[in-house]
Formats: C-alpha cells, structure tokens, sequence
C-alpha cells in the first residue's frame, strides 16, 4: 500500500506499516528502543486507538480515511534554546503540501495545527529527548484529515471537505513526506530566518484585532509572533503579553 518515498533522501525510507497501533508515537519509540530504528524511521497506521495530541489531548480519525503517523528526527545540531524550530519546520511542511491545493486558505494555528478556512485539519505532536545543551531525539506525530466527511467537532474539516473530491493516500503520502523533509533540511542549513518569516507570514490571526481569553479574562490584541522560546505574544492595550500552550484561548 504504502511504499518509500522516491523523492527523499531519508525521511520514509524506513517505513513501517501497521494496520492498527495505539499510538504511532510510541510505537516509533519502541523501536528506537530496540535499535531498529533509524533517522527518518516513519511509522503510519490505519487505525490509531489512542492517538495524543498537544498537551494530553486525544486524536481521533476514522479508520483508513486519513493520515495517523510518525517519523523520527534525531536534530542533533540543535540546541535545547532553539527547539522551536523544529514546530516550525513540521508546520511548514504541512502547509508547503496543502498550498497547491488551498491555497492561503492554509493557516498556523500555534503552534502547530493547521487550519483550512478556519477549521482544523491537522493536529501535530512532538516530543523531544535532550542530552546535554542539544535536542538528540525528536518523534514527531502528525494526524491529518483528508478523506473523513463526518466529524463530531464542528470545527474539524478535512481535505475531501474542503476540495469536494477524494485522494489517494500514498501518492499523497509522498508528497507531504517530501515537504517535510526539504523543511528540515532547511534547518540542518542554519536557515533559521528563513523559517521564521515564512512562520510568521502563515501565522492564523497575525496582526488582526481578535478577543482572547487567559486566566479568565477576555482582552482583545493582536498576535505579532513568538518568542525566542517560542512562546506566543500578543500585543494588547497593556503591551506586548507573552503565552504558553494552555494559557491562551482564542475566542472571536
């Protein structure tokens, strides 16, 4: 079904299928444990039953409808401080893939999931392993919706929804691979500005006048970027405030 991607240097070329998994995370996980897996190790399932988003959240999909899968980095060259680079390199990537297709229609909710018109479509987990001042590991989860059509959230789309017609998973599966790869090499080539901007420019709500909420209180402001850490900053009428995941709702 799915096969190594033609276009790649690494990223997929060992590939890993399993109809059904818990998570694809820890089951890249289980591998580097065992010492079967190397960089670009990416693991893909048709059926994740208990798939993890960002900070405790679940991911659900229907079975053998979209993209649950994933990959291994080992970002060596990368300090503990600048890790945020690599939410950027996985966001790029996704949005590079669904650009041809959508359009600026394409946006970064931060920090990582992607948003078409508004809903969400993707969902990204990354979780590192650091040793000494540099990140060694990275296992990076990613759950896109292509050919799902009925959702219980309201506010989840998925690419069959938005385009009116259907894909084919491993042809697609290839192209995304290839994006996600050409942005990560981006970062092994210290284009760290680079991915900065290009993050920023596809920022969900920057430098539009929005309401959120933190702490229980609404305010209004405008997102203007990240943080060095990349945390979220949002300028309001008493100055630029700085958030963490979790710590900031984005209500209207």
């Amino acid at each position: 079904m799915y096969k190594i991607p033609a276009n790649t240097l690494f990223l997929g070329h060992n590939l890993v299928y399993v109809p059904e998994c818990h998570s694809t995370n820890t089951l890249v996980a289980d591998l580097v444990q065992k010492a079967t897996a190397t960089e670009g190790t990416l693991v893909i399932t048709d059926h994740q039953t208990a798939g993890r988003g960002q900070r405790g959240n679940t991911w659900q999909a229907a079975i053998g409808l979209n993209f649950t899968f994933s990959f291994l980095l080992q970002p060596r060259f990368l300090s503990i401080k600048d890790q945020f680079y690599l939410q950027r390199v996985v966001a790029l990537g996704i949005t590079d893939y669904l650009y041809p297709y959508f359009g600026d229609d394409v946006k970064i909710k931060w920090p990582n999931d992607i948003l078409i018109s508004g809903k969400k479509l993707c969902g990204v987990l990354i979780e590192n392993q650091l040793s000494g001042a540099s990140v060694s590991q990275s296992i990076v989860g990613i759950g896109l919706n292509v050919n799902q059509k009925e959702f219980a959230l309201p506010a989840a789309t998925s690419m069959a929804l938005q385009s009116g017609y259907e894909f084919d998973l491993p042809e697609e599966l290839e192209k995304l691979v290839e994006k996600l790869e050409a942005r990560y090499l981006q970062l092994k080539q210290h284009k760290e500005e680079q991915l900065k901007a290009d993050y920023l420019q596809r920022m969900y709500w920057r430098h539009e006048t929005h309401t959120f909420s933190a702490q229980g209180d609404e305010f209004e402001g405008k997102i203007i970027g990240t943080n060095q850490m990349g945390l979220l900053q949002i300028e309001s009428s008493e100055g630029v405030r700085t958030f963490d995941v979790k710590e900031v709702t984005y209500l209207k």
